[in-house]
């Protein structure tokens, strides 16, 4: 018996889209909101009076949803026992620009990991990477193999699942039992390169912008040079998001300026290029669905100006409403979960149910989110804080000088 799921690649409009967005977006250790981070001499950010961005807390549950509709509307078809174009004729020409939202969360991991990088160590900054997107990971990864071996469905070797556990199955070429965590490894790849040539010295607007045009002309020879390892290394396609976020946060901690907004920019630009090339097949290739470059554009921009209006407009960057900051915490263990789980409650609902298509669409939607929010309660809450002391304690027991051995 097997899960009627598409393969898992590490095409943007596969299964396996979305991002792991980065941290919750207050301006200090993600599992200790509240916290500030140490002091350095830039000036405190001018976009907004407050700490927490809760508007872009409920911008990544957007995101989220879009890739998840994209997944369970458009791609589905195993599980609603036909074709989702034609089940959802109107809703699948929207869920098919869904991989967008994987984009959108690129955006928001350059802006949050500046920021919560900023007067941090490298050593502290991966303590709280690490605290943060492995015990819900592990939480999905545990749930999602059981249900899947209970149900008698397909699972991966068990070597595979092994190296499932280390986050580092693409790499390392092993199957995925998450098909969606391959961006996980795209994260990751962003956040070494930030570390080793921002946060090693400590990060100021000149080094960060630096950082940015580096990056940016480098990605761009990787493309061109036909080099796997350095494409493997600068992302040319994921970049530009990561950088636009990147300069958005500039922005909000430094103000307006000619040089800032043309990071930005330069993102839009090379990022819009890399959408259409991902999502828009060249001509003459057969697809079930002939998304449209102008639509894939006006999206990209779309989803750059929904950043920057909820990190630099005043008005809304200072919006208060505490349930956003509760969706921004289901994003994660949401997009970890929804994609094989969300599958087969619509594949249940249909063999042995009469509910309507669109109510089956709301109720796998619906119960991911819930589950999503016990992940959060019973996972992530308790256990982030014990991971992250006890990595404290590890690193800092490995900086203290070793005892003189004696003869």
């Amino acid at each position: 018996m097997s899960l009627k799921l598409p393969a898992p690649t590490d095409d943007p409009t596969s299964p396996g889209d979305p991002t792991a967005p980065g941290d919750p977006t207050s301006p200090g250790d993600p599992t200790a909101p509240g916290h500030v981070p140490a002091a350095s001499a830039a000036p405190a950010p001018r976009g907004g009076g407050k700490g927490r961005l809760r508007a872009l807390d409920g911008l990544r549950l957007v995101a989220a949803l879009m890739v998840a509709i994209y997944h369970l509307a458009f791609r589905g078809s195993g599980a609603w026992r036909g074709q989702p174009l034609e089940i959802f004729p109107h809703l699948s020409h929207a869920a098919a620009y869904g991989p967008l939202g994987v984009q959108f969360f690129f955006i928001i991991s350059g802006f949050v990991i500046c920021m919560s990088g900023w007067g941090r160590s490298v050593k502290a900054f991966a303590i709280s990477r690490i605290s943060r997107l492995y015990p819900a990971y592990w939480a999905a990864l545990i749930l999602v193999t059981v249900v899947l071996f209970v149900l008698g469905y397909k699972t991966v070797s068990r070597t595979d699942l092994l190296t499932n556990f280390t986050m580092l199955q693409t790499p390392a070429g092993s199957e995925r039992v998450l098909g969606v965590s391959w961006t996980l490894w795209a994260e990751m790849r962003f956040y070494v390169l930030f570390a080793v040539t921002v946060l090693w010295r400590g990060a100021t607007r000149k080094r960060v912008l630096a950082f940015c045009a580096l990056w940016t002309i480098g990605a761009l020879y990787a493309d061109s040079s036909g080099q796997e390892f350095l494409k493997l290394a600068l992302m040319p396609e994921y970049a530009p998001f990561f950088i636009g976020g990147i300069g958005l946060y500039l922005l909000r901690r430094f103000g307006h300026d000619l040089l800032t907004w043309g990071v930005v920019a330069t993102g839009f630009l090379l990022g819009q290029h890399y959408a259409v090339l991902g999502l828009v097949p060249k001509p003459g290739v057969a697809v079930t669905f002939h998304r449209s470059p102008t639509v894939v554009i006006a999206l990209v921009a779309a989803g750059f100006a929904a950043i920057a209006a909820v990190t630099l407009v005043r008005r809304v960057a200072d919006v208060d409403w505490r349930w956003l900051t509760t969706a921004g915490a289901l994003t994660y263990p949401f997009y970890l979960v929804h994609e094989i789980l969300g599958t087969l409650v619509i594949e249940k609902l249909k063999a042995h149910t009469g509910i309507p298509n669109y109510g089956v669409l709301a109720l796998a939607i619906g119960s991911m989110l819930l589950l999503a929010y016990l992940i959060y309660r019973l996972v992530e809450r308790p256990l982030t804080p014990i991971l992250r002391r006890a990595l404290t304690h590890q690193a800092n027991r490995l900086s203290e000088p070793r005892p003189a051995s004696t003869g």
